[in-house]
């Protein structure tokens, strides 16, 4: 007996730049697992001086999904103000949720099945949906489209544009009091 070929990983890389200028980068990993499984994996390093102060971020997330049912989300940040983390996990019937973030802590359950995160956004378009679920905050943000393969993120304060061209995601522009990031398509 012979066990069928998995599909080969699906692999997107961005620049990340502020005012024009690449100031790190950010790997978005699709890889097929045996049985209908999914790995999502998104990383990004970033290292900026702004004036007197130098930004450092190393961000991971790890996203496991059975078909469309997302089973466990671990979100691991390295910056220069600490480390972080945020984890929801399936657990039969609801979904336990902790989110430590810098300034932000969130504990909660959802019942309703999570079937479409932030590391989704990397390999599809969100359509018609209206909110997505954000792993690092371990909630839903809300989703409007804008402009023809343009969509605008919100949660809180925060507001993001995800911008596709011919269905593949080549721009995400991160809105930031500072200076705004931009995390542009290389491949």
């Amino acid at each position: 007996m012979t066990t069928p070929a998995l599909a080969a990983p699906e692999t997107h890389h961005y620049a990340i730049e502020i005012a024009g200028i690449r100031v790190g980068t950010m790997t978005a990993t699709r890889q097929p697992q045996a049985n209908d499984r999914t790995t999502y994996t998104l990383i990004s390093d970033v290292k900026v001086r702004l004036l007197v102060y130098t930004i450092k971020i190393y961000y991971k997330v790890i996203n496991e999904f059975d078909g469309k049912k997302l089973m466990l989300s671990t979100v691991e940040a390295t910056t220069n103000r600490g480390n972080y983390s945020s984890r929801t996990e399936w657990k039969g019937d609801h979904y336990d949720i902790v989110a430590n973030q810098y300034k932000y802590d969130h504990k909660g359950t959802e019942r309703n099945t999570i079937d479409f995160t932030t590391s989704s956004l990397y390999f599809y378009d969100p359509g018609t949906r209206n909110r997505v679920y954000s792993e690092y905050f371990g909630d839903y943000f809300m989703v409007a489209p804008g402009k023809p393969g343009q969509y605008n993120a919100q949660f809180n304060d925060r507001e993001d544009e995800y911008i596709y061209e011919g269905g593949r995601l080549v721009r995400v522009i991160k809105h930031n009091a500072i200076k705004n990031f931009v995390m542009r398509l290389l491949d």
